[in-house]
């Protein structure tokens, strides 16, 4: 006697696939049968876990964004010079978009056409709204270059850092490569935005 498959599927498990599908072939071009067949369940399995695609996308970008402002809480992002603090938050922007790359590949490919992408889209600019503070006092403590456009050198921070998602893929030596990659983004960065000793 066969039993019917169990849906074994967590939520967890159906965003991990739903982020793979929406980075492949994009949130707008994906439907609810390209999830349940990439998820191998049905469409009813799936509305069991989440109310739509839109839920997905929102808590995939939620855990996107959740890693980057959690960097904006922790000890290094709040203690100590304006310079020390911004390169504390460049690497671990860095090392937080490689833990969670599928995620925050979602985040950085999100347009504006549907409500969770405006809020994405709105939160990601106050991420780098408070990034631009602190590359402001930075300049204003006499630690990095005034010559320097504070708009332009974090655009230039943030395209260098983003463009992370599409050439990194990850090495089986994920830790030392991760702090080797965060390294090289902090040392190119701000070796040529620090003012000369």
């Amino acid at each position: 006697m066969t039993t019917a498959k169990r849906d074994t599927y967590t939520p967890e498990t159906l965003l991990s696939v739903a982020v793979r599908v929406f980075n492949e072939r994009g949130y707008d071009g994906t439907s609810m049968e390209h999830l349940s067949k990439a998820a191998g369940i049905s469409k009813s399995s799936i509305y069991h876990h989440v109310a739509g695609k839109e839920e997905l996308l929102r808590r995939a970008v939620s855990r996107a964004l959740d890693g980057l402002f959690g960097i904006l809480d922790e000890p290094g992002a709040v203690r100590g010079r304006a310079v020390e603090r911004v390169e504390y938050v460049t690497r671990r922007t860095v090392e937080v978009l490689i833990a969670e790359l599928p995620y925050v590949t979602l985040l950085l490919r999100v347009r504006g056409n549907t409500t969770t992408e405006r809020w994405a889209m709105e939160r990601r600019r106050e991420f780098d709204h408070r990034v631009a503070e602190l590359l402001k006092a930075a300049v204003a403590d006499g630690d990095l270059r005034a010559d320097v456009d504070i708009r332009l050198a974090t655009r230039l921070l943030f395209g260098m850092v983003n463009s992370l998602v599409e050439w990194y893929r990850p090495h089986p030596d994920g830790d030392a490569e991760r702090a080797q990659v965060a390294d090289t983004v902090v040392h190119l960065a701000f070796d040529g935005l620090r003012t000369a000793l």
